[in-house]
């Protein structure tokens, strides 16, 4: 019985295992990934993509997904550079606009990606379009607003009061706490209170594990849904916000991927693609986990090009353990 429950841990975590160990080889053989300089940037590394991917878990434990999603962060961080620029800067994309508060941008910016997954929920729930072909197409549709916005100009010259967001921190004895490490740390616990402790979130695993039964039940599936993709929406353009400051500047193609990343790592962090099943602790493990991943890699010099294989071949074999453990339950 011991052994049989050793075996479901090691085949229910095997990649979480198998990159932990990556993780303690390349610690033992290179110089500098035991630092606290290392831990810092695969914080601040991991941070934004934490929001991004709490983003995307209430869409997937809903059995659904949203390809959309590093589209919207490549359109809020557009935003948020063409509206954050220094007032000197030569090539300022606004030349006449005042200095914005930053409280005022980050708002306009989540409320207009979110108006995005708004629509995407919509869609979703009434016109009955999978959420695959409806968030593909969304896709489409927010990188063609974004090259007409920024005409695929790159954009700097940010205020220092803005990217300061993501250089700057709190002081804790002998080590810095990033902002962007204390925003995301915000957001996890918002998510952890919203999927475990209101009806928002009862409702969500509810139409995850049965979508039929929770409408027979009372459940509004449509009206969950919508909030459930606009939640998402905002999210992406807050997570876009923040790379843009981290950056120091963006261009329509940031955020490039990063649903696919999302989606790993939630997979990867035990959110099921069947439905139904997902915590913000195991999400958090997941991203760390994709992250150290792409961190070992470039610590071991492995080209770029091998590390896009790498990648995708642990999205595959994520969701293949996934379905696996699905089909032994039934």
């Amino acid at each position: 019985m011991e052994s049989k429950k050793i075996k479901d841990f090691i085949g229910n975590n095997a990649i979480t295992i198998l990159l932990l160990v990556l993780v303690l080889y390349v610690g033992f053989t290179q110089n500098g990934f035991f630092s606290m300089n290392n831990f810092s940037n695969i914080a601040s590394n991991v941070s934004p993509r934490l929001i991004i991917a709490l983003g995307v878990s209430g869409c997937l434990i809903t059995k659904g997904t949203d390809l959309s999603a590093g589209r919207l962060v490549g359109l809020g961080g557009v935003l948020s550079c063409t509206l954050l620029q220094r007032a000197d800067y030569s090539s300022k994309f606004f030349a006449n606009l005042p200095e914005l508060p930053i409280l005022g941008v980050l708002l306009l910016v989540i409320v207009i990606t979110g108006l995005f997954g708004l629509i995407n929920g919509t869609v979703i729930s009434y016109l009955n379009v999978p959420p695959f072909l409806a968030t593909l197409g969304m896709q489409t549709i927010v990188y063609g607003i974004n090259l007409v916005y920024s005409g695929a100009t790159p954009l700097g010259g940010l205020r220092e009061d803005y990217t300061k967001i993501a250089t700057d921190g709190i002081n804790l004895f002998v080590i810095q706490l990033k902002y962007l490490l204390l925003i995301a740390i915000v957001v996890g616990a918002f998510f952890w209170f919203l999927y475990n402790k209101t009806r928002h979130g009862k409702y969500m695993y509810a139409i995850g594990g049965n979508e039929n039964a929770a409408e027979v039940s009372g459940v509004n599936t449509f009206l969950t849904k919508i909030k459930i993709y606009t939640l998402a929406g905002i999210m992406y353009g807050f997570a876009g916000f923040l790379l843009a400051a981290k950056a120091g500047g963006a261009s329509v193609n940031l955020g490039l991927g990063y649903e696919l990343e999302a989606i790993a790592a939630c997979t990867i962090g035990g959110v099921s693609t069947t439905g139904g099943i997902g915590t913000v602790p195991g999400i958090l493990l997941g991203v760390l986990v994709f992250e150290l991943l792409k961190t070992c890699m470039q610590f071991l010099m492995i080209d770029t090009s091998y590390q896009y294989i790498v990648q995708g071949l642990v999205i595959i074999i994520a969701v293949a353990l996934d379905i696996r453990k699905y089909t032994a339950k039934k």
